[in-house]
């Protein structure tokens, strides 16, 4: 996969660049509303399984934890307090998202927040030749090995995910 310029770097993009990561980006219209992770695979043309969520929790001790599961599935939040040694981990209030990573709701990336987070990534992911998540902001995608990610933000691999009710 070559680099791909885009008009607008996401602190994302400049975290992997400055990595010398490999990736490809991918964007999407987001004017019909439509940014939930299922709607986006559709959008893309990425099978809805290499799509992931980046979901930032908060523990019983007020650490933050980011974890991210496949978009056609929901954070289990038990496994989530396990994989992170907490009591209980709830997500956080959508409003305490920017100021706390730099990332709107539906473009947040686990790559470039404002400061680094423990972060686990589903499983899943590991199987996969590639994976996308945000680039940082709604419309674009970037697609990237699994172990990068995992490098680019010190994530380790984890059994996060439940599927939807």
């Amino acid at each position: 996969m070559a680099r791909e310029k885009t008009p607008a770097k996401t602190n994302a993009v400049r975290a992997l660049d400055a990595k010398k990561i490999t990736y490809k980006l991918h964007e999407y219209d987001a004017e019909d509303g439509k940014i939930d992770g299922v709607s986006v695979a559709g959008k893309t043309g990425i099978p809805v399984e290499k799509v992931f969520k980046t979901l930032v929790t908060v523990g019983a001790s007020k650490e933050h934890y980011v974890c991210v599961v496949p978009v056609a599935k929901e954070l289990d939040l038990k496994k989530a307090a396990k994989q992170f040694g907490e009591k209980k981990i709830e997500m956080i209030h959508a409003k305490e998202l920017l100021p706390l990573t730099g990332y709107v709701h539906g473009g947040c990336s686990p790559v470039g927040m404002k400061k680094p987070f423990k972060t686990a990534i589903d499983e899943s992911a590991a199987g996969q030749d590639t994976i996308c998540v945000s680039a940082g902001r709604i419309g674009t995608q970037i697609e990237l090995a699994p172990a990068d990610l995992v490098s680019v933000v010190g994530a380790v691999f984890g059994d996060l995910a439940a599927d939807k009710e």
